[in-house]
């Protein structure tokens, strides 16, 4: 009898709270359902409204993210837009977890620019990647994100972007890990390990010296915590099933690396930080940040951010570019005989120089619109807002709270976004250069940098230290070959778009005959 009781009252029980569980699910998504209703706007198409369903949705873009398949599957989204709505839909988890999807131009516009106060960072996001970047630039809102910004922007600006003394010496570092002439190197490997070293010299005035110690333990963590910070934001609400062992280890390494430098900084008195910045020798990132706060967590944030954006969006691109380059060898062929006519073989080339080079200018230009540094991005509604439709049709409205993801790598690739293929134009899923000769992209199709009162504040350092290290391995070599398939290679997409497979060349040195000698010399 005290058993049946006792089976009744568990089952009215669990029966009591079901229901209390259904109603408060059903009273919230009517309550958001109102609110969309308010707006004056209406949903996106819709991929699902079902939490089952959108679970097995999140899991299904996590693995086509382990397959390097997310472009495949980022643009197979939008067969479910209709003609009112062909570049946004919607994805509703639980009453307050909706997310949207974009590769439109006006829609990215809006969320950086037109309604800029309206989309940020958001909670969400800030929460999912303060363990490694912070109150940063790039995890923040309003005041602390301005305050960030303040911060960084002295040492972005031209004269100091113009000094390549820093460039000069790594990427010579560079050149001298690469094999003899026509000899496999994955030049992508060492594009990473250069970069890391310019951008740690550049932020601490010390370097890992990741070029000559390949196993550093630095560089491993760092891309740990990148690869799995990418996963947690990828599966949206399932993150919380993700393993983070590995994760909170590699950010345990990173901060011993840099602490150390930040302990430095602090010990020097406010005079020596200002004798420090009129001699442009010694003085780095991290003593100018240092002049104006002398909170750790601040500094460590800050560096951490910058040390992401200034490392692995160069090499990625970098890479990419050899890359392609590798595969159009008149292309190859072009870009140095313009590098040759401006600078020579040997001079070190200047940061006029650089600027001068217009084909230099639209291979990196050209990389960027195939192979944008950063693929996808986000932004979490701030207030109750919309987003534009097609015209004639009302707006899509968007709820404080509601989070809009955006492909670059997408929109850039959409072929109805380009005039007609012609003699001029060439098919714009093609590596083609050429194409910046007579070519403008409209506004916002083309934001490798992002846009609005976000963009990216390093952008002119990344361009010159990108053209710096072309100049430099195309002055001494003249062809390029690709070994393996060129037709294999995947996106991978972490924080920032890489070749999965690295990029394995052979470059050969230019031969020359020299007066009174049959026999050519390797130059």
């Amino acid at each position: 009898m005290l058993t049946q009781v006792s089976f009744v009252h568990l089952a009215a029980t669990s029966l009591f709270f079901i229901v209390c569980g259904l109603t408060y699910y059903v009273v919230q998504l009517t309550r958001h359902e109102l609110r969309i209703k308010k707006l004056g706007g209406v949903r996106a198409p819709g991929l699902t409204r079902n939490p089952l369903r959108a679970a097995w949705w999140f899991l299904d873009t996590a693995r086509a993210m382990m397959r390097n398949e997310l472009l495949e599957q980022y643009n197979s989204f939008f067969d479910a837009g209709t003609p009112e709505c062909p570049e946004l839909v919607e994805v509703q988890i639980f009453p307050r977890e909706r997310y949207l999807f974009t590769r439109s131009p006006e829609h990215i516009k809006a969320v950086l620019a037109g309604q800029f106060s309206d989309f940020g960072k958001g909670p969400r996001f800030h929460d999912l990647w303060r363990p490694f970047l912070g109150d940063s630039i790039f995890t923040t809102d309003g005041q602390l994100w301005h305050d960030s910004r303040s911060l960084i922007r002295p040492m972005f600006v031209k004269d100091r972007v113009s000094d390549l003394a820093t460039f000069e010496k790594w990427t010579s570092t560079l050149m001298t890990k690469l094999p003899p002439s026509g000899q496999t190197v994955d030049i992508m490997d060492l594009l990473y390990r250069m970069t890391l070293d310019v951008t740690t010299d550049f932020l601490l005035g010390a370097s890992v010296d990741s070029l000559s110690n390949p196993r550093s333990e630095f560089a491993k963590a760092f891309n740990d915590v990148q690869r799995i910070q990418m996963m947690l934001t990828a599966v949206g609400p399932f993150q919380v099933f993700i393993p983070r062992r590995r994760y909170n280890d590699g950010i345990q390494v990173i901060d011993r690396f840099i602490m150390p430098y930040i302990e430095q900084a602090l010990a020097l008195p406010q005079e020596e930080l200002e004798k420090l910045s009129n001699s442009d020798k010694h003085f780095t990132f991290l003593h100018s940040i240092a002049q104006y706060t002398r909170n750790r967590q601040v500094l460590r944030d800050q560096i951490i951010a910058v040390l992401l954006a200034g490392r692995d969006t160069t090499a990625a691109t970098l890479s990419w570019a050899f890359y392609e380059l590798s595969h159009y060898p008149d292309k190859f062929k072009r870009l140095r005989d313009e590098i040759i006519g401006s600078v020579g073989r040997t001079r070190t080339p200047t940061y006029q120089d650089l600027k001068d080079m217009p084909y230099l200018r639209h291979t990196l230009n050209e990389t960027l619109r195939l192979y944008p540094a950063v693929p996808y991005n986000l932004r979490g509604a701030l207030e109750d807002t919309t987003l534009p439709s097609t015209p004639g049709n009302p707006p899509i409205s968007v709820v404080k709270g509601d989070i809009v993801f955006y492909s670059t790598l997408a929109m850039q690739r959409r072929k109805d976004l380009y005039p007609p293929v012609s003699e001029k134009f060439e098919d714009p899923a093609l590596f083609s250069p050429e194409r910046w000769e007579s070519w403008t992209p409209k506004p916002w199709q083309y934001v490798p940098f992002n846009g609005g009162p976000r963009i990216c504040v390093g952008q002119n350092f990344a361009m010159t230290e990108m053209a710096y290290c072309m100049v430099r391995i195309l002055q001494k070599y003249d062809r390029i070959e690709y070994r393996g398939d060129w037709y294999a290679q995947q996106h991978e997409a972490e924080v920032v778009g890489k070749p999965s497979q690295g990029v394995k060349v052979g470059l050969y040195e230019e031969c020359v005959k020299v007066v009174g000698n049959p026999e050519p010399l390797g130059v």
